[in-house]
C-alpha cells in the first residue's frame, strides 16, 4: 500500500510539473501554449494494455505460507477521451481480464469446503501435501483512468501518468496440485488434482491503480480494496501488484 501511495505522490508531482508548459516568443518572453489547438489526429490512443507483475497479498495471517514468484496477468482494451480545452489531460475506459496466481509451499487449501466452513491454508509440513500448489483467479474487470501526457501529439516519445481504479468480477476461483508427497517428502503419486469453487471468495473486488511509461513501456501499481475473501470465510487478504505494462496501438 505505501509503494502505491509513494506511486501516486510521483505521478501527481510530475503532472503538475508538466503543466507548466510554455513557448518562448521572438521577445523571449514566454507565452503559455494553447493546447486547446493541438491536432490529435495522428495521436495512438493507448487501445490496448498488457500488464505483467509480482502478486502479493497484504494479509491478517502471517502463517499462510507462500513461495516462488507469484504473478499477475492483465490485459484491456481501452478509449481515450482527451479534454478539449487541454487535451494532456484525458479520461480511460476500458474492459478485459486480469489472472492472479499465488504458489504454496507444504500448504493444503480445501477451497470447495468439503472439511471446513472457512477457507483454511493448512500448515502440511508433517502430512501429505502436493510438491506444487497454486491459487488461480480469474476476473473480468473495467478499468477507469484520469490520465496525463506531457507531449499528447507524439505520445510514443512522451511521459505519460494515470490515476484510477477498476472493478471486476470473480469469473473463475481454483486450486491446482501437482505430485503427492508424503510427510518426508518422498512421493506418493504423480498426478494433478484441480479443484475449482468460488463458495469463499467476493463475487466483485474495486482496486486503485497508478500508472507511469514513457512511450509504449511503464510501471503500474494496483491495491485491491476490497478482500479476496467474503467476511468470516477465512482470514483478511488484500492482493497488490506492481510490474510492466505496456500500451500503445
Amino acid at each position: 500500500m505505501k509503494k502505491l501511495l509513494l506511486l501516486s505522490l510521483v505521478v501527481c508531482s510530475a503532472s503538475a510539473l508538466f503543466a507548466q508548459d510554455s513557448t518562448a516568443t521572438a521577445t523571449g518572453k514566454k507565452k503559455k501554449k494553447d493546447w486547446s489547438k493541438v491536432s490529435l489526429a495522428n495521436r495512438a490512443n493507448d487501445h490496448f494494455m498488457i500488464q505483467i507483475g509480482y502478486l502479493g497479498w497484504a494479509t491478517s495471517d502471517n502463517t499462510i505460507n507462500s513461495k516462488g514468484i507469484p504473478r499477475t496477468f492483465n490485459f484491456y482494451f481501452m478509449l481515450d477521451f482527451p479534454f478539449k480545452t487541454d487535451p494532456r489531460y484525458s479520461v480511460g475506459l476500458g474492459a478485459g481480464l486480469a489472472t492472479d496466481n499465488m504458489y504454496f509451499k507444504n500448504t493444503t487449501i480445501d477451497i470447495a469446503g468439503l472439511n471446513n466452513s472457512t477457507l483454511l491454508f493448512k500448515d502440511a509440513s508433517n502430512a501429505e501435501h502436493f510438491k506444487k500448489l497454486k491459487l488461480m483467479t480469474t476476473y473480468l474487470e473495467a478499468p477507469v483512468e484520469l490520465r496525463f501526457s506531457s507531449s499528447p501529439e507524439t505520445p510514443n516519445k512522451s511521459w505519460k501518468f494515470a490515476l484510477g481504479g477498476k472493478f471486476g468480477f470473480l469469473t473463475s476461483a481454483s486450486v491446482k496440485g501437482k505430485t503427492l508427497l508424503n510427510a518426508t517428502g518422498g512421493t506418493i503419486a504423480n498426478y494433478t488434482e484441480k479443484q475449482k469453487s468460488k463458495r469463499f471468495f467476493n463475487g466483485s473486488r474495486l482496486s486503485a491503480t497508478a500508472r507511469i511509461s514513457y512511450g509504449v513501456f511503464g510501471i503500474y501499481g494496483a491495491y485491491q480494496i476490497t478482500s479476496l475473501l467474503k467476511d468470516g470465510s477465512g482470514p483478511s487478504i488484500n492482493p497488490f501488484q506492481i510490474g510492466i505494462s505496456i500500451s500503445g496501438l
